[in-house]
């Protein structure tokens, strides 16, 4: 049974940078499309980065674009969401996803439990 486990969330001042880890267990990240997502109080869950199948092509929404970064260890199983320069309106729960057949923004096959992310001054 595939798991993953996210790990980094916190309480941030606006500008400052946190680093978001999603460790997978019982499969491999290795050729799979992995994914950031979050959800804000009383609003819709959004994709926010993902890394393609394959190619390991990064795609971000343009509120993140140039700020955070997504990538992922194949050696560790691990992947990352990178936030730097936060604003108020990053707070979010984030959530980690991976798809093992589509490259990006398709169905998700496992999900993480998710973690808040908090930017206050």
């Amino acid at each position: 049974q595939g798991r993953l486990v996210e790990s980094g969330g916190g309480v941030v001042q606006p500008g400052g940078s946190l680093r978001l880890s999603c460790t997978a267990s019982g499969f491999t990240l290795d050729n799979t499309a992995i994914a950031w997502f979050r959800q804000a109080p009383g609003k819709e869950r959004e994709g926010v980065a993902c890394l393609s199948k394959g190619d390991d092509r990064a795609y971000y929404i343009e509120s993140v674009e140039g700020r955070f970064t997504i990538d992922r260890d194949i050696a560790k199983n691990t992947m990352y969401l990178q936030m730097n320069s936060l604003k108020p309106e990053d707070t979010a729960v984030y959530f980690c996803a991976v798809d093992l057949f589509a490259h990006c923004w398709g169905i998700y096959d496992y999900w993480g439990q998710g973690t808040q992310v908090t930017v206050s001054s």
